[in-house]
């Protein structure tokens, strides 16, 4: 082996942009990140959660501009002591491909509807394993 490759330290990344970037290959993975922020009830650490979604889904210039928000007055929004509305939060989320949803508090549960041989049935998944 030269001196150079032995030499060559492995390139590494920072936790952030690696958090980032499996929000950019799994939605999924960004909903279960954001609604576990939401079920914590912090509020600044869903502006936390929030700013490094928006990061994942285009920055904040571009989602404001996918949203209809000012880019400015989402910048705020998003700071530590931000407030957003609820229609400013739904804008935010609807642009990065996201929504709210609402669960029982004592049930962990994902319900959707799976169409089968003999039409639709409601589903359950708990801390997802389906039921």
């Amino acid at each position: 082996m030269s001196k150079t490759k032995a030499s060559r330290k492995p390139a590494s990344r920072s936790h952030e942009d690696s958090t980032v970037e499996s929000f950019q290959r799994d939605r999924k993975c960004a909903a279960a990140y954001l609604d576990q922020v939401l079920a914590d009830g912090d509020q600044q650490e869903l502006m936390l959660a929030l700013r490094r979604l928006s990061e994942a889904f285009g920055g904040v210039p571009g989602l404001a501009q996918q949203a209809g928000l000012n880019a400015t007055t989402l910048y705020r929004t998003l700071s530590g002591n931000g407030n957003p509305e609820l229609r400013t939060l739904r804008a935010l989320l609807d642009a990065m491909g996201l929504r709210l949803s609402i669960a029982p508090a004592s049930i962990r549960s994902i319900w959707f509807f799976e169409v089968g041989e003999r039409g639709p049935r409601l589903v359950t998944a708990y801390d997802g394993v389906r039921r």
